[in-house]
């Protein structure tokens, strides 16, 4: 019976997607997946409305690497982009000519994108694919006031006036090009929130400036309770978390004044998120729209003596945010199974009908949210090149019980997610556990 039901879901799929469905993405920027909770309106009208992805992670949490990916469909030791500034990285490191938006304008889609691109462009130039482009320049970026945007090819600049608020400006942006774009079409959208401000090329920064409208919102909120935050044992971590030092409190201060002004400047994004839904409803375009909403990575706020920043392969960086509302995907449905970034090209691709130049290494996501049981034994891969000794390169797998972490120094991690959710405790060295950590060290070596 239940093959037979999900046979029906994908027949009428397919008839859905023969319509060639809009494309509307919108991607934040180092949002935790705790911080849903705040983002009201875009639970109510994406999550509400589509299917939540529960288990939803991505394979390098670092912002360029995870954009490349999202781009090709590819992990990034396929795509290249292996840091967020040269040598290993930035904008400069990817082939523009063979990416999403270069597969949908070939499929006869009208394409735009609004906001951060990858690390390092600073324009003039658009990249190959986009028919509309208002893109974030370097090095203002990271700035929510006072920064650089290139529309169609000429620099823009926005000051520190309450209507040059950055997101604000994308969103208000974004509306324009929806009400201009002819059909099929695909929008990008990306917002800069709640990345820090400032930000240098090592992720070092200040925290973000909410909307005046939003100050003040969670002056009172306090950090999200768990035994992992300032974690008091950490003797079963690798060395470069064995020598960080428990958080004092005027680390513990900062700690907190960053997580809620990064919880203010969300409420801009849940904004933005409300206008776009409502500006396809009044062009007639939402019925026929798949809007997807995700991060490019996580964040840490003092989990395992971390006081912030992301790279490193626990909970908080690499769990994210994913919603996708529209295209046959099940209405108020949360599916459980693991997912990753790279999944998201490969969905965009066989709802669109594209042809990909790349070998993608995701899947279509839409059997997996029409069957419970789809991809249960699924292994997802995680990788993380580093030239700085205190955080070491890795490569890691997870299964919906194991995450096991191989550092290319030697140390080694694996916890029982289901025991321990909060990697509290590693079992790397458990004496009954040989066969579970050689079965693990076999799928990595397959996924490297």
């Amino acid at each position: 019976m239940k093959a037979l039901l999900l046979l029906l879901l994908l027949v009428m799929n397919g008839a859905a997607a023969s319509e060639r469905p809009n494309i509307l993405v919108i991607l934040t920027d180092d949002q935790t997946l705790e911080s849903m909770r705040v983002l009201e309106k875009t639970q109510r009208l994406l999550g509400h409305e589509g299917t939540t992805f529960a288990s939803a992670f991505v394979s390098y949490p670092v912002c360029c690497p995870s954009r490349a990916t999202l781009l090709t469909g590819q992990y990034a030791h396929n795509h290249k982009v292996m840091a967020n500034k040269p040598p290993d990285g930035g904008y400069g490191r990817l082939d523009h000519s063979n990416t999403l938006p270069v597969w949908l304008k070939e499929a006869g889609y009208e394409t735009a994108h609004v906001g951060k691109y990858l690390n390092g462009y600073k324009g003039p130039e658009v990249p190959p694919g986009w028919s509309h482009w208002f893109g974030l320049a370097d090095p203002s970026t990271y700035e929510l006031y006072d920064y650089t945007v290139i529309d169609g090819g000429k620099a823009e600049h926005y000051g520190h006036a309450e209507e040059d608020y950055q997101t604000d400006v994308l969103a208000a942006k974004a509306e324009e090009i929806l009400r201009e774009m002819e059909e099929p079409f695909f929008l990008s959208v990306a917002p800069v929130a709640p990345h820090l401000e400032r930000s240098d090329e090592n992720g070092k920064g200040t925290a973000p400036r909410p909307a005046k409208r939003h100050i003040g919102r969670f002056a009172h909120e306090p950090l999200p309770a768990g035994a992992s935050f300032d974690e008091a044992d950490v003797k079963d971590k690798p060395p470069h978390i064995q020598k960080l030092r428990p958080l004092g409190e005027a680390r513990k201060a900062q700690i907190l004044r960053t997580y809620r002004s990064q919880l203010e400047s969300l409420l801009a994004i849940d904004d933005l998120v409300e206008r776009l839904v409502k500006t396809l409803e009044e062009t007639g375009q939402l019925d026929r729209t798949v809007i997807l909403f995700a991060s490019d990575n996580g964040f840490f706020h003092g989990q395992h003596r971390i006081p912030e920043g992301k790279l490193l392969p626990y909970e908080e960086a690499i769990h994210v945010p994913l919603i996708i509302r529209g295209g046959g995907f099940p209405v108020g449905v949360t599916a459980l199974q693991l997912v990753s970034n790279v999944d998201i090209a490969p969905t965009i691709v066989a709802l669109t009908g594209a042809t990909a130049r790349r070998k993608m290494d995701g899947r279509n996501l839409l059997p997996v949210a029409l069957d419970p049981s789809a991809g249960q034994d699924r292994t997802l891969f995680f990788e993380a090149l580093s030239r700085n000794k205190s955080r070491p390169s890795y490569e890691a797998v997870r299964t919906d019980r194991w995450m096991w972490i191989e550092y290319r120094n030697g140390s080694r991690e694996l916890y029982d997610m289901q025991a321990d959710p909060l990697q509290l405790q590693s079992r790397h060295k458990a004496p009954g556990l040989s066969q579970v950590r050689a079965d693990l060290a076999r799928r990595l070596a397959g996924l490297r």
